[in-house]
């Protein structure tokens, strides 16, 4: 058993060196660096990272490329998926793309809408300084799901949390404080989903729930996801009172 982590944890060292490019050489991108790397040692279409972030939900740090970065935002626009589900019940969660129009029919539908993804392995990667992680395994073969050898992929999991651990250790932390993995693109596009459920939740007076639950719905009316409509919201182009309203139309967004 020794031998088998020492080997996952050398091939996920090799993985890590064989994606580093120079437009990832940045503290803030290595959570993309990691996706990357752990997409390449378990051999899967994609992966992503994503933390808790408290009562709000999840906060996405990087994925493996930009399709699966987008399918964590559908997932987050549906309200519900594998992801969630794994974060919430901190366990792993295999679904086939038959799972995924059983268990959470909203998001299979946005999934073979704007995707090649037909099947999503959804693991829990133990806690990073920002909260519990998960890592998600994205297929567009879900003939692919039973070759996954589950250890190993925990395994890379873990390595990818350490790594995170490590760098919030030894590395310079942003002036926005905690680590600069926090404060990537990818997790900054979700920190505008709350400054606008904040916007909706006074101009509308609702719970913050409530609020999600109105973008959630908007962004699906307008087939955009949650964190696209947000930042129209945050700019100040969609105004937050009229979204969600009787009439049913869409939001659009103001020049």
């Amino acid at each position: 058993m020794i031998v088998l982590v020492s080997s996952i944890a050398e091939r996920f060292r090799l993985a890590l060196e064989d994606v580093r490019e120079p437009g990832l050489a940045v503290p803030e991108l290595l959570p993309v660096q990691l996706a990357r790397a752990c997409a390449r040692t378990l051999g899967v279409d994609a992966a992503g990272l994503s933390v808790t972030a408290g009562e709000q939900g999840r906060a996405p740090l990087g994925a493996s490329s930009p399709t699966a970065d987008l399918a964590e935002r559908l997932q987050f626009t549906a309200g519900d998926g594998p992801c969630e589900t794994a974060h919430r019940l901190q366990e792993p969660v295999f679904a086939a793309f038959a799972d995924l129009q059983r268990r959470w029919p909203a998001f299979a539908r946005l999934l073979a809408q704007h995707t090649p993804y037909r099947a999503v392995v959804a693991l829990p990667i133990g806690e990073t300084l920002a909260g519990p992680g998960a890592m998600d395994l994205f297929f567009t073969d879900e003939r692919a799901v039973p070759e996954l050898d589950v250890f190993e992929a925990m395994a890379v999991g873990d390595l990818a949390c350490a790594a995170l651990g490590d760098a919030a250790v030894w590395a310079e932390w942003s002036p926005q404080g905690g680590p600069a993995w926090l404060h990537g693109p990818t997790a900054q596009g979700r920190g505008r989903v709350w400054t606008a459920m904040g916007r909706v939740a006074m101009a509308q007076h609702l719970s913050a729930p409530a609020a999600l639950d109105v973008l959630r719905c908007a962004a699906r009316a307008a087939d955009r996801t949650v964190d696209d409509l947000a930042g129209d919201v945050v700019a100040g182009r969609i105004d937050p009172a009229g979204l969600g309203q009787p009439d049913g139309s869409s939001p659009t967004a103001r020049s």
